[in-house]
């Protein structure tokens, strides 16, 4: 008999016979199925480790396709709608004789001669030429003085119109004799003016048509409230000297009259109107300068739309046969009339001038308007309140219909 001894032992090693077992199982079935090229290797011992971590060399490489990732389609990204392009105006070649618009002025004359040149870009009889001084105003007439300069300007230049944006420098200390004046001051506001007045009497003297553009409102409040005093001299000047202001004012602030730097252009599209300083003008914005000014500028000019052409015919040149003035049309309307002329209607009288003649009062429509007693109701209508009801005498024809018919 076994002892239990022995019976505990056999117990305690099962577990590690029943894997020697297995492992010599599978050993055994991996020798039958090994490759041919295997049986050539030298033949080495064999571990457990071989069968949880078998070497490279014997691990079983996938395909080379397995690798390889999978090709996704390329999907193109779709681009996010961009604006039309705005049609390029065409550029025509100007006449020799074209008409001059003289633009003068600081940094902001220069972008209205910017978007002016567009305007009329196809109009060979009108050439746009700018003499602008960026950093130039009123106030530092040492640097550059206008009312000498504008002079010399028109007598080189001989323009049909000038047109004047200028005073966006203008906000600094003055040199008033021997004593520097703060910006807005009474001596300062005084001396301003007179300069303004200089400058507009040289161009009157000149007798050149000019129009005065007023600046625009800028993202420093200070500043805006500036340029609106300022404004208010350069109108007053320009009228009593016989030019024209045009009011820009408008076109860059919003409803509430403050400043914009995005906002509608010449075709009320939404645009950037504004640099990031919140003092220069972009592109549309120039052209909206020159849009406030086009309209009056080609009323000196005398033009309908800004592509007219006002050349000159050359010389040699068959004159045309003078247009026949276009023959009057005769409209045919109706003759007014008149509350005094009783003839329109036949009479010969008007309402009112013979006495009205007299009506019966006991007529049932008198009692009522006149007496307010309304006559009796007739039987059997339904204003009749009568209790018994009142029967209305049968007429003969009534009779006839209703009597019973005999049977012969």
């Amino acid at each position: 008999m076994v002892s239990a001894a022995r019976i505990r032992m056999l117990v305690r090693r099962a577990p590690i016979l029943i894997a020697a077992v297995i492992l010599l199982a599978v050993g055994s079935l991996g020798a039958f199925h090994a490759p041919a090229m295997a049986q050539d290797q030298p033949s080495r011992g064999w571990s457990l480790r071989d069968l949880l971590f078998p070497r490279r060399s014997e691990r079983v490489e996938p395909p080379a396709e397995l690798h390889q990732p999978r090709s996704r389609p390329k999907v193109k990204k779709a681009r996010p709608p961009q604006e039309p392009a705005a049609p390029e105006t065409p550029i025509v070649e100007k006449a020799p004789d074209a008409r001059v618009v003289l633009v003068v002025g600081d940094f902001m004359a220069s972008g209205l001669a910017e978007g002016l040149d567009t305007t009329f870009a196809d109009n060979a009889g009108v050439r746009i030429v700018s003499r602008s001084n960026g950093s130039s105003g009123f106030v530092r007439d040492d640097f550059y003085d206008w009312p000498k300069q504008i002079k010399s300007l028109i007598e080189t230049e001989k323009p049909a119109a000038v047109v004047v944006m200028l005073g966006s420098n203008d906000r600094q200390q003055m040199r008033v004799g021997d004593v520097r004046e703060q910006p807005r001051s009474e001596n300062w506001n005084k001396e301003y003016e007179r300069r303004i007045n200089a400058f507009g009497e040289a161009i009157a003297s000149t007798k050149i048509p000019f129009l005065w553009v007023g600046m625009p409102a800028f993202r420093v409040s200070k500043m805006t409230s500036d340029m609106l005093a300022f404004n208010d001299i350069y109108h007053s000047s320009a009228e009593s000297h016989g030019g024209e202001f045009v009011d820009v004012w408008e076109g860059f602030v919003d409803e509430n009259g403050a400043f914009v730097t995005s906002g509608p252009d010449i075709n009320g599209q939404a645009v950037r109107l504004r640099a990031d300083d919140g003092i220069n003008v972009s592109k549309a914005g120039k052209r909206k300068l020159a849009f406030y000014t086009e309209k009056p500028l080609m009323k000196i000019l005398g033009l309908t739309t800004p592509g007219a052409v006002t050349v000159s015919a050359p010389a040699g040149a068959p004159v045309e046969a003078p247009t026949p003035a276009p023959v009057p049309v005769i409209v045919d309307r109706t003759v007014p009339m008149l509350l005094n002329d009783p003839a329109l209607d036949g009479g010969s009288e008007l309402l009112g001038a013979a006495p009205p003649a007299k009506v019966d009062a006991n007529l049932p429509g008198e009692k009522l308007i006149i007496n307010g007693k309304a006559s009796d109701a007739s039987p059997g209508r339904a204003d009749d309140f009568s209790w018994p009801p009142k029967t209305s005498p049968a007429t003969p024809a009534a009779t006839a219909s209703t009597a019973t018919p005999t049977i012969p």
